[in-house]
């Protein structure tokens, strides 16, 4: 099925050179291009794949002058590879983590029409999921319920897995130099990808757990990725469900978030108040806070159930 698609690797390098030549030996033959991206990566990786280049015809190397993060690299490689008029456009990372003997799965619901988007879940595999870090378990689960919340895909069990598939049809629809530069971006593509209702596949690939380093800040990441991840879901929220179409779930939002504010911020002025001044609330002020904070509770869940079912299949 690969004969008939022009498929390219995009490899964003940074720090890579322990792993670098592992991966773009493991890549198999149907690969048609291998865009490494140095993303000015102070161990010169980039080096090492020009160096391979001279035996391996498919390696093309673009350098960074300015270090852009993740999403940065493969925005270059993804213009690269529409330059090279790829069908199917794949990301790995280059620390050795993704298997790459996965690939004609990864590829195979994009080929078939299924997908304009697959990633990989590693979710599905619990022999894989005991070799992963607990304490990176523990987080990936957390910031997956909140990424699925933020993106729309509430169906996926792995949404920052990094390891993906995308189609030309649909990254040509991407206004690529807006998408987040750095570790937001595969949760930005989402984003994206369901303002537009592109369908996104799972694929059961474990991940492989080595001696690599991340050059994710997990301090930094906790301060700016909540804030990302509110921003990322107001603007979902503008686009699908107030421009583009306006539906029950734009009325249920619109009316209950309001009222389930002023339900937290007015019940607690209240309670406050009056423990300081040593009163009590009278009845028909607790209502004002109860019945607002109760309608507007079940008017935000029944606009997350219609998000939930309204998910790109």
């Amino acid at each position: 099925m690969e004969d008939h698609h022009t498929i390219a690797v995009v490899l964003p390098t940074y720090k890579a050179n322990k792993h670098l030549k592992n991966v773009i030996e493991g890549l198999p033959s149907f690969i048609n291009h291998i865009i490494v991206v140095d993303d000015k990566c102070p161990q010169n990786s980039g080096q090492i794949a020009r160096d391979m280049s001279a035996n391996d015809g498919r390696i093309i190397v673009v350098a960074h002058e300015i270090n852009q993060g993740v999403g940065g690299a493969m925005v270059t490689g993804y213009k690269k590879a529409l330059e090279l008029n790829c069908d199917i456009v794949i990301k790995m990372d280059s620390d050795d983590q993704m298997d790459p003997t996965y690939l004609p799965q990864l590829i195979e619901p994009v080929v078939k029409g299924q997908a304009g988007y697959a990633k990989g879940n590693r979710f599905i595999d619990f022999t894989a999921l005991r070799a992963m870090p607990k304490f990176r378990l523990i987080g990936n689960s957390a910031l997956s319920f909140m990424v699925k919340a933020c993106s729309g895909y509430w169906n996926m069990m792995d949404p920052t897995n990094g390891y993906t598939a995308i189609s030309k049809s649909v990254l040509e629809k991407i206004n690529l130099d807006k998408l987040a530069k750095r570790y937001f971006f595969e949760t930005d593509m989402l984003i994206r990808l369901n303002i537009q209702n592109t369908v996104v596949k799972d694929v059961p690939i474990p991940a492989r757990y080595g001696d690599e380093e991340s050059s994710l800040s997990i301090r930094n990441t906790m301060l700016r990725f909540p804030i990302l991840l509110i921003k990322g879901l107001i603007k979902r929220f503008i686009l699908k469900y107030l421009i583009y179409d306006f539906n029950m779930a734009s009325v249920y939002t619109l009316v209950g978030m309001p009222m389930l504010l002023w339900g937290v911020f007015y019940g607690l002025y209240i309670w406050v108040d009056n423990t300081i001044n040593q009163v009590a609330t009278p009845t028909g002020t607790i209502m004002l806070v109860v019945l607002p904070l109760i309608l507007g509770t079940q008017f935000i869940i029944a606009a997350i159930n219609i998000d939930i079912n309204s998910t790109p299949k």
